[in-house]
């Protein structure tokens, strides 16, 4: 099965706990969001998926380098390259999930996202909204908040099956990478770390196919990446090129690599 991935580019059915049999998620559901709204730039979303358009409006937290809140913007104006150029610069997370055979589960993101569509990429990654709960900054819990409530919208995980308490905040890195002309990315990036057998219904306006994987089949990914005959995300590549593996090999003792007090500049 894992061969007829790396053949077509797409993930394979993966079996398992918690992992539907199947290669593509059926049906769709139906946005329910409402997010305040600010003026924004004359960019034309006509063409994009309605409800990632409607997401578009949340509110993402606005930081400097050194990771301080200085204010809120659209999740819009945040992903414009336009105002990527001018400097501007958001918080977000990045979740690595594990079960307990050490397998990690990774998302091919669906067509429909107006960022990196398409793109094979880690478990969950998304941003901290900017409300309370998801600004509070002690040990990153509002971070951690944040990646609950992203896997459960995502993939349909049970909030009760991945609490805050359960996720476990490494570092933070800062990257930026255009996903075309008009949208792209610049964050500061939470890398955070779940183990753990979960249940998975996810969405397919967010995900179009998902698969747990081995460390040699996530090589064989990458190096079918490297040619050109899939596309990942770019803070995947980053991650999975730099950190990934050694943090993989000590699943059990990730306390020697927490480095809550340094940003590594990507």
């Amino acid at each position: 099965m894992w061969r007829a991935l790396l053949r077509a580019g797409s993930a394979a059915p993966r079996s398992g706990p918690g992992v539907r049999g199947e290669r593509r998620v059926p049906g769709a559901r139906t946005a329910s969001r409402t997010c305040a709204t600010v003026r924004m730039p004359e960019v034309n979303t006509d063409h994009l998926d309605e409800q990632q358009v409607q997401l578009l409006a949340e509110m993402c937290i606005l930081i400097d380098e050194n990771d301080n809140k200085i204010g809120a913007e659209t999740k819009k104006n945040c992903h414009l390259n336009e105002n990527i150029d001018k400097g501007l610069l958001h918080r977000a997370f990045s979740v690595f999930l594990f079960n307990t055979e050490n397998k990690l589960l990774l998302q091919q993101r669906s067509n429909a996202k107006i960022t990196f569509p398409d793109c094979f990429t880690n478990t969950c990654c998304s941003h901290p909204l900017s409300h309370p709960q998801e600004l509070e900054e002690n040990d990153a819990i509002g971070v951690r908040r944040a990646a609950q409530r992203r896997l459960k919208a995502e993939l349909g995980i049970p909030m009760e099956q991945v609490t805050p308490e359960e996720i476990f905040y490494l570092t933070r890195i800062h990257y930026k990478a255009k996903s075309d002309g008009i949208w792209g990315e610049h964050e500061i990036d939470y890398i955070l770390f779940v183990q753990k057998d979960v249940t998975l219904n996810p969405d397919p306006n967010e995900i179009q196919s998902y698969c747990y994987v081995t460390q040699k089949e996530l090589k064989q990914l990458l190096d079918k990446a490297a040619r050109n005959e899939i596309k990942i995300t770019p803070w995947f590549k980053l991650i999975a090129e730099t950190f990934l593996f050694k943090w993989w090999d000590n699943l059990s003792n990730l306390n020697k690599f927490v480095e809550h007090e340094k940003i590594h500049r990507m």
